[in-house]
């Protein structure tokens, strides 16, 4: 069976990272569920304006499909009416 290694060093088989990212999408799916291109959906979580993305490796950005919070997941996002997740900064 074969087996990865994650930024934590622990290996996991196969079957059991297909588990882990199946609720993980895409740019292409999220631009498609959202009706725009994949570079506007990057645009918009670079802003703040929808949910950040999950970080795999270098250059490989997963979105979760739903959480529970509007703030991470997509669904939960366009259910809540895609509200800003931009987090104020401090101040006055």
């Amino acid at each position: 069976m074969q087996t990865e290694t994650h930024a934590v060093g622990e290996r996991i088989a196969e079957r059991e990272c297909a588990t882990v990212t199946a609720g993980l999408k895409s740019v292409d799916d999220v631009a498609t569920w959202l009706n725009c291109s994949a570079r506007h959906v990057r645009r918009m979580a670079d802003s703040g304006a929808m949910p950040r993305p999950v970080k795999l490796g270098a250059s490989l950005v997963r979105w979760r499909a739903e959480t529970g919070d509007p703030m991470t997941g997509i669904r939960d996002w366009l259910d809540a009416g895609c509200p800003s997740c931009r987090h104020p900064k401090g101040g006055a």
